[in-house]
């Protein structure tokens, strides 16, 4: 009986010791996550005057972001950006676009750059557009952009202004933005496309202004080597191709002498009046190919010439649902035009 107070104490220091290295150990965590932190929000060379130019691509995440922010030697820790960004509320400000950031700058800074004005600006150009509505795009998205500059550059590059999206210095000049696009038809038409036309019996100029009909044609992905298909067997037989879209390109050419503004229709309603056009463009009066491209096809486009679909199909039309409807013999296509246009 006279022990129980001495094992009491002992009990009580051992708990009191666990205690103390609890406590210790807690504190060395703490001190230990603390200095992490903040290396891995501090900059990751405060001595750099290095600059680099940092690319935030259109639709990119937050974690691919940060991933490459620590490939690039930005900042320190990826996941510690993420978390900075998050609570500080600058998530979901952060913008597309380039940058101008240093090694020099902390998670902080960089996590703010992100969410001012950018450097360049998002473009996107639809497929089928014509240099004329590029322009006008531009104009809304580049700050003073010399539309008549651009216009007169691209006067006979109709079909090589690649429909995509492209980032462009805020200021870009007309000469930028039209090397910024021809650079990017080179990559995405590069030179072995020759060989691809050579197949057909075409040269790539050929190519692209087939591939622009096809394109203001038709919507649907699957018909477009069928209509190719057709193009290149009516041109080959010496038949006016008698593309609709053509019209359009040439009457509103001819309509619009000086148009600016957004409003002015590029691609009008086609009248029966409008198959007497005098234009090289007009493809009822005319045979062979028009003189040129009248759009900027697609990679879709460009593979459905190349790669056009046989059939036995003479004619085509496209009805008010986007549907197509083919035929044989000239007397089967004035039956779908009765049932489908009228």
């Amino acid at each position: 009986m006279i022990r129980k107070p001495q094992n009491t104490v002992v009990r009580f220091l051992k708990k009191f010791n666990f205690l103390i290295f609890f406590f210790i150990f807690l504190l060395v965590g703490l001190v230990g996550a603390f200095f992490w932190w903040r290396w891995a929000v501090g900059p990751v060379d405060l001595t750099s005057a290095e600059v680099q130019i940092f690319v935030i691509k259109q639709g990119e995440g937050g974690k691919s972001a940060a991933q490459r922010l620590q490939e690039a030697g930005l900042i320190n820790n990826a996941w510690a950006f993420r978390v900075l960004a998050y609570l500080l509320g600058l998530e979901s400000q952060i913008q597309a676009g380039d940058f101008q950031l240093q090694p020099a700058w902390s998670a902080r800074q960089i996590a703010e750059a992100f969410t001012h004005g950018t450097m360049d600006i998002w473009v996107t150009f639809p497929e089928g557009w014509r240099r004329e509505q590029y322009a006008r795009r531009l104009v809304a998205n580049l700050e003073n952009f010399a539309e008549e500059e651009f216009l007169t550059l691209t006067s006979h590059k109709e079909g090589y202004l690649f429909p995509d999206t492209y980032l462009f210095p805020k200021g870009a000049s007309a000469e930028q933005a039209v090397a910024i696009l021809e650079g990017n038809f080179a990559k995405k038409v590069p030179a072995d496309w020759e060989k691809m036309a050579a197949t057909q019996d075409l040269v790539l100029a050929q190519v692209l202004t087939l591939a622009s009909l096809v394109e203001r044609e038709v919507d649907q992905s699957q018909s477009k080597s069928i209509v190719a298909g057709i193009l290149l067997k009516r041109w080959r037989a010496g038949w006016p191709l008698q593309v609709d879209a053509t019209l359009q390109y040439a009457k509103a050419s001819q309509a619009c002498q000086s148009c600016g503004g957004d409003q002015f229709d590029w691609w009008p309603l086609v009248t029966a009046a409008d198959k007497q056009l005098p234009s090289p463009y007009n493809t009822y009066q005319n045979s062979g190919l028009p003189p040129g491209p009248i759009c900027n096809p697609g990679l879709d486009s460009l593979k459905a010439v190349v790669q056009p679909q046989e059939t036995d199909y003479w004619f085509y039309l496209t009805d008010s649902r986007g549907q197509m409807h083919y035929a044989v013999t000239a007397e089967e296509h004035a039956a779908n035009i009765a049932r489908f246009l009228r």
